[in-house]
């Protein structure tokens, strides 16, 4: 924080100057506890405007008095007993110390590699489990400067399966729309496409079911629109479409029996080595 701001904050919090060391400066008081200028080093990145720098400064002294004031009041109304935290914190650290141990066991052990064939076991097997809760499409669009002369080609290049003419699509749009999708083989929610064009529809599985091919218009754009599939809520999803929430299961499986396997052969060793005994 630069300087004239420091000195502007300690004139406002206090007519008086503090020391704690040397020369370190307070910026507030409440009962004998006292914030520092250190207490708020990094507080404000650089660059932070002076009033922007300011107004942070002041709100966290201010709350900083807040909670001492909080803190004294909560101290002399609490009993020693109300007040002994030792057991708590013991289970807070002990908790993190098992957290981070098997967090350093998971990144050591853990085997990551899912296989295409064990993926979709696990799909086949679990289809109860991957059911649509919206529409979804597998489909290419492009959307164009209304007034832009290359409408009509990329709508025929839209309609081929012809990998010339792919490459081609993907040339044309590269350099000249404004917004284009063309992996028409990932799914898509169909609410996210409504987002990116003005399709006007009341009942989304009649519109799907009855459309391929689009062409829509409004003041600034022309959007081209090609479905190559859909599935309907409530339906089976599609294993492409759960792909990587099958493998994040698979590995969160893999992560539990892995710390299950590790808490099981240490007890199991350490009862061996008679390192324990249950009264």
């Amino acid at each position: 924080m630069n300087r004239p701001l420091v000195l502007l904050l300690i004139i406002a919090t206090s007519c008086s100057t503090f020391f704690k060391k040397k020369n370190e400066r307070v910026l507030a008081r409440v009962y004998d506890d006292y914030l520092y200028e250190s207490d708020i080093k990094g507080l404000v990145s650089s660059g932070t405007l002076p009033k922007d720098s300011l107004i942070i400064t002041r709100g966290f002294i201010e709350s900083w008095v807040r909670q001492r004031l909080i803190i004294q009041q909560a101290e002399k109304n609490l009993t020693s007993s109300q007040m002994d935290f030792t057991r708590q914190l013991e289970n807070y650290k002990n908790s993190l110390t098992i957290y981070a141990y098997e967090n350093t066991l998971v990144r050591q052990k853990l085997d990551t590699l899912i296989t295409e064939e064990e993926t979709q076991n696990y799909y086949d097997a679990n289809q109860q489990n991957f059911l649509l809760k919206d529409n979804i499409v597998q489909l290419q669009y492009v959307k164009l400067p209304l007034k832009s002369t290359i409408s009509k080609q990329i709508k025929k290049l839209l309609s081929s399966d012809n990998s010339d003419d792919k490459n081609r699509l993907a040339d044309l749009c590269e350099k000249n729309a404004a917004d284009y999708f063309l992996d028409s083989e990932n799914w898509l929610l169909f609410n996210d496409l409504l987002k990116q064009i003005p399709i006007k529809t009341y009942n989304q599985e009649e519109f799907l079911k009855n459309h391929r091919d689009l062409e829509y218009q409004d003041s600034l754009f022309t959007y081209l629109v090609r479905f190559k599939d859909f599935r309907i809520k409530e339906g089976v999803s599609p294993f492409n479409f759960e792909k990587q929430r099958i493998r994040d299961i698979i590995l969160n499986k893999r992560k539990i029996e892995l710390i299950g396997r590790m808490q099981d052969d240490l007890f199991n060793n350490a009862r061996k080595k008679n390192v324990f005994e249950i009264y």
